[in-house]
């Protein structure tokens, strides 16, 4: 089956390596399935275009064009995009090129949320993929909505629907489905056993939301219990991450290593090198995962396992649809993770091992696409 696929997300708006990679592995994973793909973005709301170079928000999209321009082309990408700015300019096509495309398409996604323009009512089939479960469903971001303008929902939150897991799903029905990675584009280097564990985080990404009498926070609501940890458990340990001035001093008087994200994302290749270099990832996940147990698990994950590198990730639920102990282990206390910890070290290579295993077997971009494919267009997957 041969489809015109059109993709939106935010890589001019946030032109950072791991989102490049989130979005980049569906548009080359499309392509390698054969089909032709189309990629596009709108600017969403005032000054949202992030300038790593100045550090700075703006509406002003000319470091994440050239940005996008330059990785899309590394891919054979580079003739299929379009960027409607805050000023009205179209980049890369002209809008009405696109309008033409939205009415020509088999099938359009939406990825994470983040775009809607009138002309994509004249998409024949219209497919949300939602990255941020639980806040998707309550309204807490996104400009995609309403659910009903779309003909099928997938939902990084894959145990939706399932007992035991509390997600909120906003009255609809939701398909579950997982990050694709494009294996081959994530070379497995040889891994030092010495190197540290490592992540790249925000603590805060947003506010905590409250929704029906219950609150759903962010990572620092997890993180606390692990201040301190690289003192407990005697291992390098460290964060790429951007924080307050007292949360660093506290994070570093807890043996934490800390380095600068900018620099670790500054493309997809820096952020690749970095993964590559650790000896494995350490990550706690947002509340609003842990707590719904809604089974979300983070496309910076998928990355270390497709490098060969084992990730010590907190539970959100994941457990109960991956397979763990061997590349992937889980935790929901301190204790449990430092017992991972000890579980990798002492089989270093076989976890590293393992961990491209898993990625093979959960996150194969030939596989999760086929799928996301299949689903999206078989008419019987309605949205209510």
């Amino acid at each position: 089956m041969h489809l015109n696929i059109l993709c939106s997300g935010y890589l001019v708006r946030y032109p950072l390596g791991g989102q490049s990679w989130h979005h980049l592995q569906y548009l080359v994973g499309f392509k390698r399935l054969g089909h032709d793909v189309t990629f596009f973005e709108h600017y969403g709301w005032p000054e949202s275009c992030f300038d790593p170079a100045r550090n700075i928000m703006t509406s002003d999209p000319s470091y994440g064009v050239a940005y996008l321009q330059r990785i899309l082309r590394a891919y054979g990408l580079n003739d299929r995009w379009c960027y409607l700015a805050e000023d009205g300019t179209a980049y890369g096509m002209p809008r009405k090129r696109l309008a033409k495309i939205c009415r020509e398409c088999d099938v359009y996604f939406n990825l994470s949320n983040i775009n809607w323009i009138p002309e994509l009512e004249y998409c024949p089939r219209r497919v949300l993929v939602d990255t941020d479960p639980v806040l998707t469903q309550i309204g807490g971001f996104g400009l995609g909505g309403p659910f009903s303008r779309y003909h099928a929902l997938f939902t990084y939150g894959a145990n939706v629907h399932q007992p035991g897991c509390e997600m909120p799903t906003g009255g609809f029905r939701w398909l579950p489905t997982r990050q694709p990675v494009v294996l081959d584009l994530w070379p497995t280097a040889a891994a030092d056993r010495f190197a540290p564990f490592t992540t790249v985080m925000n603590l805060t990404a947003y506010h905590d939301v409250e929704h029906e009498g219950r609150v759903y926070g962010q990572k620092d609501r997890e993180f606390e219990p692990f201040f301190s940890f690289p003192l407990h458990t005697g291992q390098p340990m460290e964060l790429a991450v951007n924080t307050s001035a007292p949360v660093r001093q506290r994070l570093l008087a807890g043996g934490w290593r800390l380095t600068d994200p900018l620099e670790i994302t500054r493309d997809p290749w820096t952020y690749q090198r970095y993964i590559q270099a650790s000896r494995a990832e350490f990550s706690v996940a947002a509340h609003a995962y842990v707590s719904t147990r809604c089974g979300w698990f983070s496309d910076r994950s998928a990355g270390y396992l497709a490098s060969g590198r084992p990730v010590l990730l907190q539970d959100t639920g994941f457990s109960e649809w991956l397979r763990t102990g061997c590349g992937v282990i889980s935790f929901r206390a301190c204790e449990d993770a430092t017992a991972g910890i000890e579980e990798i070290n002492s089989r270093y290579e076989f976890h590293c091992r393992a961990a491209r295993a898993v990625a093979d077997e959960y996150f194969d971009a030939r596989k999760v696409l086929s799928c996301l494919v299949e689903f999206a267009m078989d008419r019987k997957y309605l949205t209510a």
